[in-house]
């Protein structure tokens, strides 16, 4: 386990500003995801910390060692990528023991290190096996197990699960936390999937155009959004949001509230609305309204509620659950 420090690290790309002036501090045994939009900066923000990127400005230190400028094999990371990236010609053993061959480890430590690395991802009976011969899932187990042989001070995940299945997205995603419980280790996961970043982190680190807009415990963020942006990223489905006029009859420049914060009611309420569309998922439906007061919204009630496509119904927001933010 080791703590990163992040102090004012900068990224440009000629005029462009990728990274802007970020610090950032990560305890020792942390399980931090970076969440975003696409084009953000977090996959770039963790390839600073891999020194796959120069920094343009700033220090990043891993246990107080300024690693700024270090070569990427002197960090005592390792980092696994959305692809997989497994020699077809080899077998499970051998590509997780790769690296170690090429740094010459000794052949009864590298068999050692291998057979515990598949213990932990239940991959033992696999060993023998080619890539072709496994599923996606256990092809990025075999990924994992090529960065946890090496010992690593700090793991990075770059959408390690992106090219799977919603599935075994979510059977992954156990693993993975399962796996940071046995392994106790720093690690450090990119996605833009804010379902990933609220099911698995310890912290999440919101980005948005270079700059983070809030660090917090998962249902922190969700509860106590800092910004507008925030609290429309975090949550699913996302936070009713309104500007303009329709936020200032609340008594802000940004007012936002959750669909589960909404009640329905066919009798009376503060929002007239007509139902558009219902997305029926068993024990929770998802209602989009159309609201001559406020315009679209989205509700989250009882699967059992009995309301369809086309009804007037009244929706009233709870107001110990009302977000308002400024623009400035």
């Amino acid at each position: 386990m080791s703590r990163l420090e992040l102090k004012k690290i900068c990224k440009s790309y000629g005029a462009v500003e990728v990274i802007k002036d970020l610090s950032l501090h990560i305890e020792s045994g942390e399980f931090v995801v970076f969440v975003g939009p696409s084009g953000c900066g977090k996959s770039t923000l963790l390839r600073m910390i891999a020194g796959l990127e120069d920094c343009t400005g700033g220090a990043i230190e891993i246990d107080g060692e300024d690693v700024t400028y270090a070569e990427p094999s002197d960090r005592g990371i390792a980092m696994v990528f959305q692809s997989y990236a497994l020699y077809p010609h080899m077998t499970v053993r051998d590509n997780i023991g790769f690296g170690l061959s090429l740094a010459k480890t000794p052949k009864a430590e590298m068999n050692a290190r291998v057979e515990e690395a598949a213990r932990i991802l239940q991959l033992t009976e696999y060993l023998d096996r080619k890539p072709k011969a496994l599923s996606g899932g256990q092809r990025q187990r075999v990924a994992i197990g090529r960065a946890i042989v090496r010992s690593p001070k700090v793991f990075l995940f770059d959408e390690p699960l992106s090219n799977l299945d919603a599935a075994l997205r979510a059977k992954m995603r156990l693993e993975l936390t399962d796996l940071h419980a046995d392994l106790d280790a720093t690690m450090i996961y990119v996605t833009h999937d804010q379902v990933e970043a609220m099911t698995m982190a310890d912290k999440i680190v919101v980005l948005n155009k270079g700059v983070i807009e809030q660090v917090g415990k998962p249902m922190d963020l969700y509860n106590h959004p800092a910004t507008a942006f925030v609290a429309g990223f975090i949550g699913s489905p996302q936070m009713n949001i309104f500007e303009g006029s329709n936020a200032q009859t609340m008594g802000a420049d940004i007012y936002g509230i959750r669909p589960e914060h909404i009640d329905i009611s066919k009798a009376s309420g503060k929002w007239e609305a007509v139902v558009r569309q219902i997305e029926r998922l068993g024990n929770d439906a998802t209602l989009y309204l159309e609201s001559a007061d406020v315009g679209p919204l989205t509700v989250t009630v009882a699967g059992s509620t009995d309301v369809a496509i086309g009804d007037k119904v009244f929706a009233t927001p709870r107001p110990q659950n009302e977000h308002r933010f400024n623009n400035s």
